[in-house]
């Protein structure tokens, strides 16, 4: 899962199916990306069980008032921003349009507040193919085991976040107030752009930075 304006990679799911693999990543947003209380607003294809791993996570069981059989399923729950933009195609498989479809909100605010497209997702899947052979399909690099799996996984996105500069992020220098001479551009990665470090990280430097957790 990224993060449209920066592009920051914020959650990753490796699960058998996609409803599961949803859950995980929203359980990281929950514990460690600060969304305790609700999903962030989000937006995907008409694929995956995004809508079920979000009731998972944050829905809640209705308070039981007295009268029939108490509620055990949970819901929903207001605020919540979940948008599909779905592919149509023809009988040749090639696509032909989208559909949107709002899940969750208010129609008009949900709308307004993504594009009618999902290819931030769908370039980052392809960088990761292209970064990780383990992802190529039909390919004879796929991993034997789920623990190697996870960790070339887990070392590509450190390496997308802080190592490799995002063409879209970077910073015009040129400017009236930013004017240097000799030098056009400012390069950023994701990290950068989302206020998690300062400067482009070297291979070196990520290799050398043991990473800690609060317990």
């Amino acid at each position: 899962m990224i993060d449209i304006d920066t592009r920051l990679r914020v959650g990753r799911g490796i699960a058998k199916t996609e409803t599961e693999a949803s859950e995980v990543v929203f359980r990281t947003l929950q514990q460690n990306r600060g969304h305790q209380d609700k999903p962030p607003s989000t937006i995907s294809d008409g694929w995956g069980g995004i809508r079920e791993a979000m009731v998972q996570i944050w829905g809640k069981v209705p308070e039981y008032k007295g009268r029939g059989r108490p509620p055990e399923k949970k819901r929903p729950q207001e605020g919540w921003k979940y948008l599909q933009v779905i592919k149509e195609r023809d009988e040749s498989d090639r696509v032909t349009g989208t559909k949107k479809k709002v899940v969750f909100g208010e129609e008009e605010e949900v709308l307004e507040l993504f594009e009618d497209h999902t290819a931030y997702v769908e370039r980052t899947h392809l960088t990761m193919r292209q970064m990780n052979s383990r992802l190529i399909r039909k390919g004879l690099g796929f991993s034997k085991e789920l623990v190697m799996h996870r960790a070339a996984a887990e070392w590509e996105d450190a390496v997308y976040n802080l190592v490799r500069a995002h063409k879209s992020l970077r910073v015009d220098l040129t400017g009236p107030l930013n004017g240097r001479p000799g030098r056009r551009w400012k390069r950023r990665t994701p990290a950068m752009a989302a206020g998690l470090t300062d400067q482009v990280w070297s291979v070196q430097r990520l290799l050398q930075t043991v990473p800690t957790t609060n317990t």
